[in-house]
């Protein structure tokens, strides 16, 4: 647009490396405006910000849909690369999932949930904002520089995407042939941090980037009233942009800028404040404001007036789209120059010369603008701007300025009276506290410090505090001045607050300062008695019964009655409570959406049923109610309901947050000394705190009030703050129950932690470091601490967690700081929890010194309400509301006494319902409370749950502290006897007969003792998928019945120092198995049995179905720790191919359960052994080891596999025997026959000899 044809010096573009491409989502700079309008509207509370959300919505899905069908439809062109096409095609999926979720998300807009409607359309913002950048880069950015003497001084970069020009609106680059304003910086490293904040040029440049054949639009969005001068004709220069462009229309302007004030400047000065002026630049002027020393919140309340401008253009363009101001906040330093806090941008409101100064636009009103330090945030400055056209008449018609009111401020004119925030009367009353944690100041304790209040050019100080060891109290505690502030409470000044220290020779050095930027809460808003209150009647209508004693009865008129249901007192019973030691994740998820109740370790408390068990025991009870008396039977007494059992509110955050800091009426405010970071230096403003503040403030239109100064006891000393305790040293007995630990940050090598506790308070340091719990990140610790302190002087608790060391000094985990002093004095009553019932003994008794009753009393003293009126038994009257309860309680013999507190304590716990003073009071609870450490600031180290019991020294000593220490885990014998097994499936083929077989064995074991697995001994050669064990296991262990787990101790490694205990849940394991005597043994089949609830064994091996392990069968659960012997069938399953369950086989068990005093009176033996040996198993004959017995086992392969040959061939071999034997013996017999054979008689015998021969 313009250009310096010096040599030494000039501007000019210069394209380089950049990134756009076509068809990106265009930067969400309309849905950008609309979030902020609607920000700008929750701010300043105007109406129907959801109207404008809605809209905002309605325009990001039709802008979803426009891309969508642009896209659509260029999605095959042949210019684009792969990427190209694959983000285009995310980019749509991106989209068309916003734009849908946009559709839902606007249907759920309502009132009340703006806020967090508009959360997540930032998040839409972000989405938008990544898909516009484009990852690939095809066209260079502009460059633009300012030189000086050849030197390169400044310069500014314009992305090319901003520039593109397209005939499609929404391709249409948002910068493109439109005059910008361009604020140059400073080039390489020096551009960077604070030094580059400043602006060291400002241009104003009309660009336009698009195709030569779109050349002719080049100066299609230039403003009207401008001449060109071209070129002299030549080859091709009609079609360049001309040389210069002459403009022949301008109109005269005059500026007027209003700065009334800044508020929450950056803090440039060492002492935590600065000197601010403003310099206001338009066009090519600039003027600054007058400087305000030592202040954050200036009110300069100053007209700048800028004469003379000359603007360039059509007047209606000048009057939509006017030039940008440009406001720069400077701290004033009296040596060196002035330093940059801060930055922000407006548009005047115009007015032309034809136009009227009246209402509705004119005069302007004053509006908020951010003001930005980098891309930070550094306060907001009030202000209105208004350009006024200059008419032919000159500047007769404009309206007329109004000189300085104030002669001392000079020529500095005021902000006109139509703009300036109409004043009223207002007292602002102080309650001085005191001081807590101040720091030393230039090496020099504090000692005798003071507070100014200031606000508005008015202000008061407090006494001062002659000796801040002994007392950092005040003695004067109220104090108020009046000073005129807006009507409007959105235009109100900040009020600051500064601590200063008086020392010798008269020296005050400032030791911190802090600014109340919005006084809104601190407004007393009388109220109106003249509406009646229905809402919280008709509350307390619906939400309660109207008592009736077994007749209708009437109560006086204006009479809310609160019926408490008479419930049976708690006794003390032998009992438990379940509670993970690791909580579960839904369990996380309840707890953050509400306080969960917790029933933690109260003595022999017993825990609720679960799931079936409780449906189970509801369906019997019903039964039993609805079961009449049988004809001639008298009705007996109705049965006693199960005593119900207290429960402690679990907080899921801090208590404090529950309770609004208990800040309803004493407020602290944090002290702040030195400069505030930038991002680069990484200081925070925890850095800067140098003590706190204690007191409130009240602010109010004057007069007082009539019906607030004619109550009775009013003290006119105190003002507003009647009826406030003494701030005078009390002696407190605090009492610190810190149960437990969850997700502890890791401070060891093995990713573990041995923690411990750390108390800390005053002078009193304990540290439990003999207690330390090994290895552990979510230690239950069950401790109780008491400290004896001193309120004011000792009143931040820290309680710490420290990780123990056997070498070296041990590693701070996390701490938490609770303020008690706030605590204490709270009207929420955070000194000792409010029970669920009143009872003198039990693990439930009664823990306050103070009775429900006399509590009661003395809330009704100190809020002036009228009561507490008892009677008749059983009930009390405290203001309009009566409640009514239980009028007898059962002291521990079981005699029953008349008693007025289970009344009492229904009031208390329905306090917030009385009329005016009503408040809620803390219950008994467990608050859960983050731990940070100092050296990893903002990081969450892990949670503890704890919660805190305060008593006065001067009240009755409180009982002996609750024994909340873990429970210890009571010893089990589980003995478990395998009879049998069926049906397990046959893996082995055999060698010789190729049959299947299986060598069953069971193996059992208790999780997490798999190292002490047992097995039985092996059924070898079943053929059948039968298996006869009569094996016993034993298992002892160490139980936890409250919190249903097995807790075993054990060292992680040789190495370790300590053992570390598990807590796992209590379940058997039994497996089948093949055993193999040359390789692995094959695994068959398991079952995994919770010892708590598994199914109840089947009594026949045909009735066992794999349906009782898989709950496809409803199979009642037994518990072994209730029935303590059961006996059956269960079945054994494993995965196949499919990864599907398939039954492997059955196995008969029995399960017996005895304590480790049992088990020691009638011992048993492990497998058959003495004491009480099982019998034998009676197993086949087939059941042997081959390779030990080869005789045998020949003898059975050979009859097993060819009996029916060998009974076949064995009368055939005797035959065969006999027929060989005869054919011997023939030939004899025949030659005896036939030959006649005979003796022969030898020479001189006499009697021939006899030879027998057969």
């Amino acid at each position: 647009r313009t250009t310096d044809s010096e040599p030494g010096g000039g501007i000019f573009l210069q394209l380089t490396g950049g990134a756009v491409a076509q068809h990106s989502p265009r930067p969400p700079g309309s849905q950008e405006e609309g979030m902020n309008d609607v920000q700008e509207m929750i701010k300043t509370e105007k109406s129907y910000p959801e109207r404008r959300l809605r809209g905002v919505l309605e325009e990001l899905s039709c802008g979803c849909h426009r891309f969508l069908s642009l896209a659509d439809k260029d999605q095959g062109h042949s210019s684009r690369t792969r990427l190209d096409r694959e983000r285009l095609k995310s980019c749509m999926r991106e989209l068309e999932s916003m734009g849908q979720q946009a559709k839902t998300l606007r249907a759920q807009v309502k009132r009340h949930t703006v806020r967090d409607k508009l959360r997540l359309c930032q998040n839409f913002l972000q989405k938008l904002r990544f898909l516009a950048d484009e990852p690939q880069h095809s066209i260079p950015d502009v460059f633009i520089w300012m030189m000086s003497n050849n030197k390169r001084i400044a310069y500014a970069r314009v992305p090319s995407k901003d520039l593109l020009f397209s005939i499609v609106e929404e391709e249409l680059g948002k910068d493109c042939a439109k005059v910008k304003t361009l604020f140059l910086k400073l080039p390489g490293k020096r551009g960077f941090g604070s030094a580059g904040w400043t602006v060291q040029a400002k241009l104003e440049l009309y660009l336009w980037l698009g195709l030569s054949k779109q050349r002719k639009d080049f100066l299609c969005g230039l403003p009207c009233g401008f001449e060109e001068v071209k070129a002299a004709q030549g080859l091709g220069l009609h079609s360049f942009p001309p040389i210069s462009l002459i403009y022949t229309k301008k109109q005269a302007f005059q500026l007027r800028a209003h700065m009334y004030q800044a508020r929450s400047l950056f803090a440039a000065d060492s002492s935590g404040l600065s000197d601010p002026f403003a310099r206001v630049f338009f066009i090519n002027q600039s003027q600054c404001t007058e400087v305000l020393n030592e202040t954050l919140c200036p009110t300069w309340d100053q007209m700048l007036v800028f004469d003379n401008l000359e603007l360039y253009g059509e007047a209606h363009e000048l009057r939509d789209d006017p030039p940008i101001i440009v406001i720069e906040i400077y701290d004033q330093d009296t040596m060196g120059k002035a330093d940059f806090m801060g930055r922000t941008f407006a548009k005047p409101l115009v007015k032309m010369a034809d136009e009227a100064y009246c209402p509705p636009r004119f005069p302007p009103q004053l509006e908020y603008y951010q003001i930005y330090r980098g891309n930070a945030t550094a306060g907001d400055l009030l202000a209105a701007f208004e350009l006024l056209q200059i008419g032919p008449a000159g500047k007769a018609d404009l309206p007329p300025i109004n000189g300085p009111v104030d002669v001392d401020r000079g020529p500095i004119m005021p902000v006109p009276v139509g703009i300036r925030p109409v004043l009223s009367k207002y007292r602002i009353e102080v309650l001085f506290w005191g001081l807590r944690d101040l720091k030393r100041v230039n090496l020099a304790q504090v000692d005798r410090p003071r507070v100014d209040i200031e606000c508005a050019g008015k202000g008061v100080q407090s006494s001062l505090i002659h000796n801040y060891k002994k007392n950092p109290n005040f003695n004067t505690l109220v104090k108020w001045f009046e000073v005129d502030l807006p009507e409007n409470e959105l235009l109100h000044p900040p009020l600051n607050i500064r601590v200063v220290d008086c020392r010798a020779f008269g020296r005050y050095t400032l030791v911190g300062s802090h600014a109340v930027s919005s006084l809104r809460r601190f407004i007393y808003r009388p109220p109106d008695r003249s509406a009646p209150s229905w809402s919280t009647t008709v509350r307390l209508l619906q939400g309660c019964r109207v008592l009736c004693n077994g007749v209708p009865s009437s109560h006086p008129t204006g009479e809310v009655v609160v019926n408490m249901e008479p419930e049976v007192p708690v006794r003390k019973l032998e009992t438990m409570v379940k509670l993970d030691a690791v909580r579960a994740e839904e369990e996380k998820e309840k707890r953050k959406k509400k306080g969960s109740p917790l029933l933690w370790f109260w003595p022999g408390l017993k825990g609720p049923m679960k799931g079936k068990e409780k449906a189970k025991a509801a369906k019997e009870e019903k039964k039993k109610r609805i079961q009449s008396p049988g004809p001639g039977q008298a009705s007996e007494a109705p049965e006693k309901k199960k005593p119900k059992i207290d429960e402690l509110k679990v907080y899921p955050k801090e208590l404090e947050s529950e309770f609004d800091n208990f800040e309803d009426w004493l407020h602290t405010f944090n002290l702040l000394r030195g400069k505030t970071g930038d991002d680069e230096d990484g200081s925070t403003e925890e850095e800067r705190i140098v003590g706190r503040f204690k007191g409130s403030l009240c602010v109010y239109k004057v007069p007082l009030p009539e019906d607030v100064s004619r109550e009775a006891g009013y003290d006119p000393s105190y003002g507003m703050f009647q009826g406030i305790p003494s701030n005078d040293p009390i002696n407190v007995l605090v009492r610190i129950y810190v149960v437990r630990a969850t997700d502890l940050h890791p401070a060891d090598i093995n990713g573990k932690a041995d923690p411990y506790i750390a108390i800390r308070l005053g002078k009193t340091d304990i540290r439990d470091k003999e207690n330390y719990i090994s290895k552990q990140l979510n230690p239950v610790f069950g401790k109780s601490f008491d400290v004896e302190a001193s309120f004011p002087m000792e009143s931040m608790l820290t309680v710490a967690v420290y990780d123990w060391d056997l070498v070296g000094t041990d590693d701070l985990i996390g701490e938490t700081k609770i303020d008690l002093e706030n605590r204490f004095y709270s009207k929420h009553r955070a000194t000792c929890g409010i029970a669920q019932t009143y009872s003198t003994h039990g693990y439930n008794i009664w823990r306050d010194p103070m009775k429900p009753s006399q509590i009661l009393t003395r809330l009704c003293k100190e809020g002036k309400v009228d009561g507490p009126h008892f009677g008749p038994p059983g009930r009390v009257k405290v203001s309009n509301r009566v409640f009514t309860g239980p009028s007898e309680i059962e002291d521990e013999n079981g005699q029953r006494k008349p008693t007025e507190e289970h009344v009492a304590l229904s009031a208390l716990r329905h306090w917030e319902d009385i009329p005016r003073v009503g408040c809620r009071l803390v219950p008994e609870h467990v608050e859960t409370r983050p731990l940070l450490n100092p050296d990893k600031p903002g990081i969450e180290q892990g949670r503890l749950e704890l919660w805190v019991d305060m008593f006065p020294m001067d009240m009755p000593a409180p009982g002996t502290p609750l024994d909340i220490s873990p429970r210890k885990p009571k010893k089990y014998e589980l003995r478990v006897i395998v009879w049998n097994t069926d049906e397990v499936v046959l893996e082995d083929d055999d060698f010789f007969t190729g049959e299947k077989s299986s060598d069953i064995f069971v193996r059992g074991w208790l999780k997490g003792q798999q190292e002490d697995k047992q097995d039985t001994d092996v059924h070898y050669h079943s053929l059948t998928g039968e298996g006869n064990f009569n094996w016993r296991y034993l298992f002892p262990f160490d139980y936890l019945a409250a919190e249903e787990k097995i807790v075993i101790s054990k060292k992680e490694s040789m190495f370790s120092w300590d053992e570390t205990e598990y807590k796992i849940p209590a379940r058997l394991t039994l497996q089948i198995w093949d055993a193999d005597h040359f390789s692995a043994d094959d695994f068959l089949g398991a079952i995994e049995l919770d010892l708590n609830r598994f199914p109840r064994g089947a009594k026949t091996a045909k009735q066992c179905t794999m349906e009782m392990a898989t709950g496809e069968v409803d199979v009642p659960l037994v518990s072994i720790f209730k029935q303590k012997r059961v006996k059956g069938w269960w079945p054994l399953l494993a995965r196949n191919e499919n990864d599907e369950f398939e039954l492997t086989g059955k196995v008969e068990a029995e399960l017996h359960l005895l304590t480790a005093e049992e088990a020691e009176k009638n011992p048993v033996g492990l497998a058959r052994n003495e004491p009480d040996p099982l019998e034998k198993p009676n197993r086949p004959n087939t059941s042997f080891i081959w390779f030990l017995n080869p005789l045998k086992s020949a003898c059975y392969f050979l009859w097993h596999t060819y009996r029916w040959l060998l009974l076949k061939l064995l009368p055939l071999a005797l035959l065969l025997l006999r027929l060989a034997l005869f054919l011997y013996s023939v030939p004899g017999y025949l030659a005896k026959k036939i030959l006649g054979a005979r003796a022969r008689h030898p020479p001189g015998s006499g009697t021939p000899p006899f030879f027998l021969w057969s």
